[in-house]
Parts: structure tokens; sequence; C-alpha cells
């Protein structure tokens, strides 16, 4: 293949990698720039000739980028990035954000909790601006950041790197969650009941940790990785479910279970608030931050 450089390259080349590369799909690609799908498909044919590789194979379900095409993306990402941002510093006030998002990372207990009044508080401050929510957790946030999967994240923990920031946003406990109308629960009635554990290992968590320090156990009827489920799982059954406090509040509060203190002591943590530390020259995540602090800052609606 004959050496290309980047004068013989139309820079929208790289928008259309970006797009791919997000939506796994050419049809869903064209919509997010404004172009036909044959123009993407185009564009695909010259970033192959560019690249020397396929980039995106056809699959089941839809297109799947190589392992070229991933090692690419941090590098295309950074580089867009890098062209939005100094137009941002440009019109640092700019009222309208329509065309353009922001990923936040965060586990689905935040997204319950907190998701609603986040859209509301960065709708004021960026008005059109979309708000993407992805999953993730604290055992690979730093990851996601670093090759931008992620813009901003949420999470309890891990953003020990030296090419991130953080802002504590709050702390956290652990409650628990059942289906009935009793005030509180004993120590020895939570045992003996079967419990429903949130977990993305699905075998051990937390509360295992603190009884075992105690000599006891507990039985685990079932594991699931997302909060969201829980309503389903635990309603119509005498099993608990103990979970942040934040997501115990929010899910009683619209579906009838009761959140009751948790009789066993367990350690608080800390909800932080990561992002790139290169990022925050970008005038419009500068403001999306201020409104997660926000975000925090106001009490969640009361359950019994």
């Amino acid at each position: 293949m004959s050496q290309i450089n980047i004068t013989q390259v139309d820079l929208n080349l790289l928008k259309t990698f970006e797009a791919l590369h997000d939506e796994s799909s050419a049809s869903r690609a064209a919509l997010r720039l404004g172009v036909t799908q044959s123009a993407i498909s185009a564009g695909l044919r010259r970033l192959r000739e560019v690249y020397d590789d396929q980039l995106f194979v056809r699959t089941g379900r839809g297109l799947a980028p190589t392992l070229r095409a991933n090692q690419l993306k941090p590098v295309i990402s950074e580089a867009l990035e890098r062209c939005r941002q100094s137009l941002a510093m440009v019109h640092p006030d700019n009222p309208h954000y329509q065309g353009r998002s922001v990923v936040l990372g965060l586990s689905d207990d935040f997204e319950i909790a907190y998701g609603r009044r986040l859209m509301d508080a960065i709708a004021l401050r960026l008005p059109k601006l979309r708000v993407i929510f992805r999953q993730t957790h604290s055992q690979i946030v730093a990851g996601a950041l670093l090759d931008r999967t992620l813009d901003l994240a949420i999470t309890a923990g891990g953003f020990a790197h030296g090419r991130l920031s953080r802002q504590v946003l709050g702390e956290g406990d652990y409650r628990c969650l059942v289906d009935s109308d009793q005030a509180s629960i004993s120590l020895e009635e939570f045992i003996r009941r079967e419990h429903v554990l949130v977990s993305s290992g699905g075998f051990i968590g937390i509360t295992d940790e603190a009884l075992a320090a105690r000599g006891l156990n507990r039985h685990v009827c079932a594991s699931t990785s997302h909060f969201a489920a829980l309503p389903y799982l635990l309603k119509g059954s005498q099993a608990v479910a103990t979970i942040p406090g934040h997501a115990a509040q929010a899910i009683a509060g619209l579906t009838g279970l009761r959140m009751l203190p948790c009789p066993l002591a367990l350690p608080r943590y800390p909800v932080e608030l990561g992002w790139r530390t290169q990022a925050q020259l970008d005038p419009m995540l500068l403001k999306v931050r201020e409104a997660i602090v926000e975000g925090f800052t106001s009490p969640l609606p009361s359950a019994c």
C-alpha cells in the first residue's frame, strides 16, 4: 500500500469512523451525522484504504470493530475532542448544544436514584445536550475514562490514576429492601431469611464479609447484576436485599417495597465524580460537572 499523509485525507472521515464505532450500524451512523447511508458506506471504503484494514465487519447484530479499529478509537476520539474543545473555547457561552452529547458512566443504582435529577440539572445549563448513561463500576471505570468510552463517571472510587481527577460528591450507606410492612428487622431474622445479592461477580458481597467477621453467614437464593431487577425478584417473597441506601430509597418510593435500616454494621463509602484531567479545559464538560454536583446536593425524596 502506498503511504498516505494527512494532506490526502478528508478529516470528515474521522467523524464517520467515530459514528460507526459508537453506533455499530451504517444506518444509525448516517442518522447521527445527518448524511445518507451511501455516504457512510463510501466513507468506510475510504477509511479502509487509509488504514489498510477492514475496520468494521458485518455480524448478525450490525458492524463489529476489528482489533485495529479498537486501537484507533481512543486516538481518533481524542483528536476530535480536541477540535470540539477548541471550538467551545471560542464561544464558551454558546447556549445551544443540539447534536452534542456527554457520556456519563455510573452503575444502575446511581442511575435509578439520580438519573432524572441529573438530566434536569444538565438540561438547565446545557439545553438540547444529550446525556448518554453507560454502565460502569469502580473496577473498570479508570480504563473506560482513559480510552474515552466515558466522558465523566460516578462511582464509589476507582479514580486513583495520574491522568484522572476526582471530586467527592457525598457518602453512601446500606439499607435493606423487603416486601413487608414491618418497621425494622433484627439481625436474627436477617440471617434467617433468604437474600437476593446484587453483584457483578454473583457470589460474595460486602454483607457476607461483615457476617463472616462475626462468625455468621446467610443464604443467598439468587444473584443479579442489576438493581433494577430487585422489585421483580423481591415482590411477593420473604427475601431481603441489602443495597446502597440511595437505591433502596428510590426503589421503595416507586414500587411499594419497604426500606429498613440494616441490622448489620456496614462501612460507609465515598461517592465520587471522575474525569480525565486533560478534559477539564472543555467548557461543556465543566458545565456538566457543575450540574452533577448540584444534582447530588439536594436530598432524595423520602420513602417509607
